[in-house]
C-alpha cells in the first residue's frame, strides 16, 4: 500500500464545503477547509480518484516542500536544489503556474519565469540539455504558491482544470462554467429525486452536470487526459481499478431532466454536448420560450438556470425580462423549487418574489447571487397546514 500525503483540491468561491464534503463521502482525511481550497491526505489512488471523482474540484495540487524566500535569488536556489530529475525527464515539457500574496514578490508572472529558470538550469548544468516550455500540453505542471513569505511548490495532478469535463463539443456565448453549474445544482439539494428543469438552457451544462449527478457518474469520465497521467511514477493499472470502482456506484435515474431555450442554435449544440456526455436517454431539449411554457405533470420539479446577462440581454429589457420570470414561476410552474444565479443584483428586484435564499457566488469575476423561490401548490398559507 502506498502511504498518505498532503493534497490541496482548490475550487471557486462559495463551494469550499461542497468539496469538504465530497471529499469526506469518497473518504479523503485529515479535511481542513481554506478559502477557494481544501486541504486533505490520501494516498495514490485517491488522487486518481479525487480528479476523477470530485464535481467541485478545479485542481489538485500534491505539495512537495515548502521552505522560506526573502529575494528572488532564495526562490531560484531553493528550486535549483530540488530533485527535478525525479519528477520528470530533460525529454519532457514543463509549464510553472505562480500565485503570489507577497509584498516582497509582486508579480506571479516573474515567479513562474525565475521558476522555469532555476529548473532548466539544474537540468542543463547535470546533463548538459534543457527540457523545453509548453503551456497547453506539459509533461510536468508545477504551481508555486507564494503566501507573505513562504513559499508551497507543488505538482498539479489535473494538467487542465478540472471543469474541462471533455463533454464540451460545442460551446455558446458565455457558457456557465461547469464547477460552477455543477455546485449549483448541488447547492439546491437535488439529487435525482424528482424531475428537473433548466428553462435557459444554453449548450446545456447544466443539464449534462444534473445528469451526471443524477446517475452517480463520474463527473471527469470524458477527459482525455490528466496530469498525473504523463508523471514517472503513473500506475495505470491502479488508475483503471479506480475508474472501475467509479463506475461501478452508477445508478439508474427514474425521473426526467428538461431543457428549454428560444434559440435553435442553442439547442442544436446542448444536442450535441449531450449527445458527447453518452446521457442523451436521460436528457430531452426544445426550442420553447420559457414564458410561454407550463408545468407539465403535478409531480414536484426543480428549475435551476442561469439566465442570459451583459452581451445576450439589452439593458433595456432587464425589469420586463426578470419580471416575466418571476410572473411565469407564478404561473406555470406551482410545486416548483426555482433557483437562479445572476449577477445583476438590481434585476432581482423586478422579479417580484421574495426569494427564501441567497448564497453569494462569483460567477468568473462577477460576484453573483444564487436566489432560491419556492412555488407552492395553492396559497403559501395552506401548503403550510
Amino acid at each position: 500500500m502506498t502511504k498518505n500525503f498532503k493534497m490541496v483540491a482548490k475550487t471557486l468561491f462559495g463551494m469550499e464545503e461542497l468539496l469538504a464534503q465530497e471529499l469526506r463521502q469518497l473518504g479523503a482525511s485529515s479535511i481542513e477547509i481554506g478559502t477557494r481550497n481544501v486541504s486533505f491526505e490520501g494516498d495514490t489512488g485517491f488522487m486518481y480518484k479525487a480528479n476523477l471523482c470530485c464535481r467541485t474540484a478545479i485542481k489538485i495540487l500534491k505539495p512537495i516542500t515548502a521552505f522560506n524566500i526573502f529575494t528572488e535569488e532564495d526562490l531560484y536556489k531553493k528550486i535549483y536544489e530540488m530533485p527535478w530529475e525525479n519528477y520528470m525527464d530533460v525529454k519532457g515539457t514543463l509549464a510553472v503556474n505562480a500565485t503570489v500574496f507577497s509584498e516582497v514578490f509582486t508579480h506571479s508572472q516573474y515567479i513562474s519565469l525565475k521558476t522555469k529558470d532555476a529548473i532548466v538550469d539544474r537540468f542543463r548544468d547535470r546533463e548538459g540539455v534543457r527540457p523545453d516550455v509548453d503551456l497547453d500540453h506539459p509533461t510536468l505542471r508545477i504551481n508555486v504558491h507564494i503566501d507573505r513569505n513562504i513559499c508551497t511548490v507543488s505538482l498539479d495532478s489535473s494538467g487542465e482544470s478540472l471543469h474541462k469535463r471533455g463533454y464540451k463539443v460545442e460551446s455558446t456565448l458565455a457558457p456557465i462554467n461547469e464547477v460552477l453549474a455543477a455546485g449549483i445544482i448541488m447547492l439546491s439539494g437535488w439529487q435525482g429525486q424528482c424531475n428537473f428543469l433548466d428553462p435557459m438552457c444554453g449548450g446545456g451544462t447544466m443539464l449534462t452536470e444534473a445528469a451526471m449527478i443524477a446517475c452517480n457518474i463520474p463527473p471527469n469520465l470524458n477527459r482525455e487526459e490528466f496530469g498525473f497521467e504523463t508523471w514517472p511514477d503513473f500506475d495505470v493499472d491502479l488508475y483503471e481499478k479506480i475508474e472501475e470502482a467509479a463506475l461501478s456506484k452508477v445508478r439508474d435515474f427514474p425521473h426526467k431532466i428538461f431543457g428549454f431555450d428560444t434559440d435553435s442554435v442553442a439547442i442544436k449544440k446542448a444536442k450535441e454536448n449531450i449527445k458527447s456526455a453518452n446521457l442523451q436517454d436521460f436528457i430531452e431539449v426544445k426550442q420553447q420560450d420559457f414564458f410561454e411554457s407550463e408545468k407539465e405533470h403535478e409531480k414536484p420539479l426543480y428549475i435551476v438556470f442561469n439566465p442570459p446577462y451583459d452581451e445576450r440581454i439589452s439593458v433595456n429589457d432587464v425589469e420586463s425580462f426578470y419580471s416575466s420570470i418571476g410572473n411565469t414561476l407564478k404561473r406555470g410552474y406551482p410545486g416548483t423549487q426555482a433557483w437562479m444565479i445572476t449577477s445583476n443584483m438590481e434585476a432581482l428586484k423586478f422579479v417580484g418574489l421574495h426569494p427564501s435564499k441567497k448564497i453569494k457566488l462569483f460567477n468568473g469575476k462577477l460576484e453573483s447571487k444564487l436566489v432560491r423561490y419556492e412555488m407552492y401548490e395553492g396559497s403559501r398559507k395552506a401548503s403550510k397546514q
